[in-house]
């Protein structure tokens, strides 16, 4: 599997009295971090593409077909939350496999695949465990194995490491790194971790009252030439 192109063109919502407008491109199989300060529409950005969120007007092409009209589990995109949205009432093993069933119907090519995803992610052997007896790195990973087991060409993570603490946080970062180098997803990852994009992100798109205000190589953002909102935004 390789990465696909996401593209929003001119993409406008509204919540409440907040009118918002997205255009970005995004190469396949590029990593880009989406920062901003809070509230600046960065995680409705993703819910456009993921389409949990429906635009008013504009365009957003994945892959250069055009998603609009097809619910969140037709696209082909994974999605992995700040919250990791696992059921309490099911073991590892289920959690990940409705990644491939939302009714549980699996085949045994499917069980192969969720012990593979489960192995690839560090949680072998904790198949029968439930979320509440997880950690919460273990828990992200129950995630991010389940997002694996769709196997879509795009990953997009909605702060999915930011209750995590630093050692924690730095060791999720490998693992999609390594993911990343085996599969060449292409990856949106929303991040209030200036750490998280230098590790990670080829690019940072500057998302400021509704709109993406700047893109630039993750190196130049963090340069004196970067624009001056985005450095105030980190403190520099």
């Amino acid at each position: 599997m390789s990465g696909a192109a996401v593209r929003l063109e001119n993409v406008a919502f509204s919540y409440g009295e907040t009118a918002m407008s997205f255009d970005l491109d995004v190469e396949a199989s590029e990593i880009v971090a989406i920062m901003g300060p809070s509230g600046s529409g960065k995680s409705t950005l993703l819910n456009l593409v993921a389409g949990f969120e429906a635009p008013s007007s504009g365009r957003i092409l994945i892959g250069g077909e055009d998603a609009a009209g097809l619910p969140p589990a037709q696209r082909p995109v994974s999605m992995v939350f700040q919250e990791n949205n696992l059921f309490s009432h099911l073991d590892v093993a289920r959690n990940v496999g409705l990644g491939r069933s939302p009714s549980l119907r699996l085949t045994g090519a499917d069980r192969a695949d969720i012990a593979a995803a489960l192995a690839r992610t560090g949680l072998a052997g904790k198949e029968k465990r439930l979320p509440a007896e997880l950690s919460g790195g273990e828990r992200q990973r129950v995630a991010l194995a389940r997002a694996l087991l769709r196997d879509r060409p795009v990953l997009l993570l909605d702060e999915a490491f930011a209750s995590l603490g630093p050692a924690l946080r730095r060791e999720m970062l490998e693992l999609v790194r390594d993911l990343d180098a085996e599969r060449r997803m292409t990856i949106l990852m929303v991040t209030h971790h200036p750490g998280d994009a230098r590790a990670l992100c080829h690019r940072i798109a500057f998302v400021e009252e509704g709109r993406v205000a700047a893109v630039a190589p993750t190196a130049e953002m963090f340069s004196p030439d970067a624009p001056e909102a985005f450095r105030a935004y980190i403190g520099a």
